[in-house]
């Protein structure tokens, strides 16, 4: 297996790219290929271990290119125009099947465009989305979408639901995943337009999908353990993501200071410090990967943008668990599936009607 990283995307590329992959080399069985410009990378290499990639391991290896997509540039300009970025170069090398998964902390919006233009989408796929793991009591949590549609439709929703339940079920297997839909208010008449009609698809299709829906979900709850997923559109997710992430960093900080706060609350906190260190393992968002682009015909991996060492490293071993769980494989066998195709028609049509009225 090959693990393709963009070298030179993300607020810390290359250093933590590079740092990521030397530290996650040993710890997965793939070969990692960093996509960069191989001049900079031998540099940082030589600057950081003082011997080459090949030393620290043959399973290291680099693809030069000459161009970077950043987080300003414009998505699909970028993707057009910037042919050797080692973003595009990715794409492109994953398409062909010189590696098996992609991984980038590049530019969202490019990394959205590039699998979908570049890679391709899963046929019945209407958009593709990035599935968020995140802590939750006693478990894991997917959050989805958690970034690339910041715009959706009902329909789009309904996939997403649909997709996080196959790979929930297919690739950690859990039976009959529990999906919530993120919402103000557990009532059904509750929420914005998008949530109420999506609201109306879950219930009316859920059993013909094999989605477990559980109805309406306010964020409170999300971490409680009674739901496996959490659907939302991509700016809702978003939001949300981000505000859990620096929800717990905040606790984190506020432990910490508290602990140290004298000689007294020292002393007494040493008894405690198997439990504290546990409980900052289970807050770290850096202990859970990255985002994994669900929809798309070959196995893409968005990093968080601002991955340091240690995240790169779990998303690296992420992704690896990624494709030898065959999570592409799986959903689109299921999407393309006759049967499939059968009820999303039904869907659509049942879409037009309500509209039409």
């Amino acid at each position: 297996m090959k693990i393709l990283l963009d070298a030179m995307g993300g607020d810390k590329a290359p250093d933590a790219n590079i740092r990521g992959a030397v530290s996650a080399i040993n710890e997965v069985e793939a070969e990692v290929v960093l996509i960069g410009n191989e001049r900079i990378i031998n540099q940082k290499v030589k600057e950081f271990y003082g011997k080459t990639l090949k030393e620290i391991s043959p399973r290291l290896s680099i693809y030069n290119t000459t161009e970077t997509i950043e987080m300003e540039d414009i998505p699909t300009q970028a993707i057009k125009t910037k042919k050797d970025s080692s973003m595009v170069v990715g794409f492109n090398l994953l398409k062909q099947g010189y590696g098996d998964v992609f991984i980038s902390a590049g530019n969202s919006g490019a990394l959205l465009t590039g699998a979908t233009l570049l890679v391709g989408r899963i046929k019945g796929v209407d958009r593709p989305a990035l599935a968020g793991i995140l802590p939750a009591y006693h478990g894991r949590l997917v959050l989805m979408d958690c970034g690339a549609n910041t715009n959706c439709k009902p329909i789009n929703l309904l996939q997403f639901a649909q997709m996080s339940s196959i790979y929930m079920h297919n690739t950690l297997g859990i039976d009959s995943p529990k999906i919530g839909l993120l919402n103000i208010g557990t009532e059904e008449t509750k929420g914005n337009d998008l949530v109420k009609q999506s609201y109306k698809l879950l219930k009316k299709y859920s059993e013909d999908l094999n989605i477990n829906f559980i109805g309406n979900l306010e964020g409170r709850e999300a971490f409680l353990g009674n739901v496996d997923v959490v659907i939302a559109d991509g700016f809702t997710g978003n939001v949300f993501l981000k505000t859990v992430e620096g929800l717990g960093k905040f606790v984190k900080k506020s432990l910490t200071e508290s602990f140290m706060h004298s000689i007294w609350s020292k002393i007494g906190s040493l008894s405690s410090l198997p439990a504290i260190k546990r409980f900052s393992k289970v807050m770290d968002y850096k202990e859970y990967g990255g985002a994994l682009f669900l929809g798309v015909q070959k196995p893409v991996v968005k990093a968080h943008g601002s991955s340091d060492e240690k995240l790169f490293k779990f998303t690296i071993k992420q992704a690896e668990q990624f494709v030898n769980n065959k999570a592409v494989d799986q959903l689109t066998e299921i999407y393309e599936s006759e049967d499939n195709k059968k009820k999303m028609e039904e869907v659509k049509e049942y879409i037009s009607k309500i509209q039409d009225n």
